[in-house]
């Protein structure tokens, strides 16, 4: 019986790791950004600062492009 995972398999892994880390460090980084500036981001985006939208639609866009290459990677 041979050890090795089946290739389908380990792409599974790694796309579902991948994502679970990309999200995590999304998280992360708005978490950093909330308290370097020192203000809470729900309460700024409800005062309808755009300033902070734009920085959290940053984040989005890049955990999706980051969503994207490892899924993307992970069908090879």
């Amino acid at each position: 019986m041979s050890t090795n995972l089946d290739p389908i398999v380990l792409n599974l892994l790694y796309a579902s790791l991948g994502g679970l880390l990309g999200l995590l460090l999304s998280w992360l980084g708005s978490w950093v950004f909330q308290l370097r500036m020192g203000f809470k981001l729900r309460e700024e985006l409800q005062k309808d600062n755009r300033a902070v939208g734009m920085v959290l639609m940053g984040i989005f866009v890049g955990n999706g492009i980051g969503m994207g290459l490892i899924i993307g990677l992970s069908l090879n």
